[in-house]
């Protein structure tokens, strides 16, 4: 595996697989990597002639307030995890690299990025969608992966890619959980054991709002009562429980078709979030 830091050298090694008529697979992460990330470079490495992985702690997508100074660097673990992967590229930028001086542009994705987590975090999914721009721009891939737990960053990653028209197909693979039901993430890292155990609450209540849709409920507030008390506890603070259209993101009325059920809690100082699809009987 070859780690490159350089746009120059990254796009020189693109040119020598597309001389080849070779496919690129592209995952892009933060790093601290886990068994959420597996999937996604597994498929791409089955689906590909080459996989490039990124790792870039994006600045653009923390708002003052938000952890980027404390998020989980992993460096020579997530190296060793994709050696093992058989990744043939990993493209490490620094932000010197993705944000020189003078730099300026930024992309927006009007209506998906104001919603959900959008309404709680300002900035966050200009920076997601800046960033993206770039690393889709310098890594040219055939196909891009992505985990379903950011489903509100897929949907705008999704309609960046049509507004833009990248020949770029976008392949989003399913929510990756541990034993107990907790959907993995790198912020995982920061929870005390008890924190642990309370941040299950956030798939208790999809799994109970699920079964309820499933189980012929037609009332959209009745479920969502339902959830919230099952996350009404001490420990969590939730920013919001939601049940809304797959496609805009916009909140139901009633159940029609697919329906995506949302929570985005904090459980001490660690934010997360969790989601499920489901159709009603």
């Amino acid at each position: 595996m070859k780690v490159i830091r350089s746009p120059i050298q990254l796009r020189l090694q693109v040119k020598r697989f597309r001389t080849k008529g070779e496919t690129i697979g592209f995952v892009p992460t933060m790093g601290a990597l886990h068994g959420g990330h597996l999937p996604l470079i597994r498929r791409a490495r089955k689906e590909c002639d080459r996989v490039i992985v990124s790792i870039f702690v994006n600045p653009l997508q923390f708002g003052p307030r938000e952890d980027y100074r404390r998020y989980p660097r992993t460096f020579f673990s997530d190296v060793s995890l994709l050696q093992k992967e058989k990744v043939d590229i990993l493209f490490f930028p620094s932000v010197k690299t993705m944000y020189p001086d003078l730099f300026s542009a930024t992309v927006t994705v009007n209506g998906l990025s104001e919603r959900l987590c959008g309404a709680f975090r300002p900035g966050h999914f200009q920076g997601v969608a800046t960033a993206c721009t770039k690393l889709f721009n310098l890594v040219q891939p055939d196909t891009v992966y992505f985990g379903g737990k950011d489903y509100q960053q897929t949907r705008i990653i999704d309609r960046l890619l049509n507004d833009f028209d990248f020949n770029i197909r976008l392949k989003v693979l399913p929510t990756v959980r541990e034993k107990n039901g907790l959907a993995m993430s790198s912020r995982n890292r920061y929870l005390s054991s008890r924190e642990r155990k309370k941040a299950l609450l956030l798939s208790k209540a999809l799994i109970a709002g699920g079964a309820l849709i499933q189980g012929g409920e037609k009332s959209v507030l009745r479920v969502l009562s339902r959830m919230k008390s099952i996350l009404k506890d001490p420990a969590v603070r939730v920013d919001y429980v939601s049940i809304v259209d797959p496609k805009t993101l916009e909140e139901v009325s009633r159940f029609r078709g697919k329906v995506l059920l949302a929570v985005a809690a904090r459980i001490g100082k660690t934010r997360l979030i969790d989601n499920i699809l489901v159709r009603g009987s």
